[in-house]
């Protein structure tokens, strides 16, 4: 199952940016979207964040587990024909 990250359907707010002219000068030549990128990108940024966090809070569950494999190995160990 997949949890939505983000509502892609609310509605588009209007905000104030500083960029660098440079970066910008050239973004506008080649006709990027930056409404589009910039949301595309805070998108894949906060997924990361999500996801890091996740991990940070889970830490010592997932140490104990690993070190709990280590020792004993999986369930399926002795099931394998291989």
């Amino acid at each position: 199952m997949t949890t939505q990250l983000y509502d892609p359907n609310a509605r588009k707010k209007a905000t104030n940016l500083s960029l660098n002219s440079d970066l910008l000068r050239q973004a506008r030549d080649l006709r990027i979207n930056l409404s589009q990128t910039l949301e595309r990108c805070l998108a894949q940024k906060l997924l990361y964040e999500k996801q890091r966090a996740w991990r940070e809070e889970n830490r010592e569950a997932i140490d104990a587990y690993n070190r709990r494999i280590e020792d004993q190995g999986v369930f399926s160990n002795d099931l394998r024909g291989f």
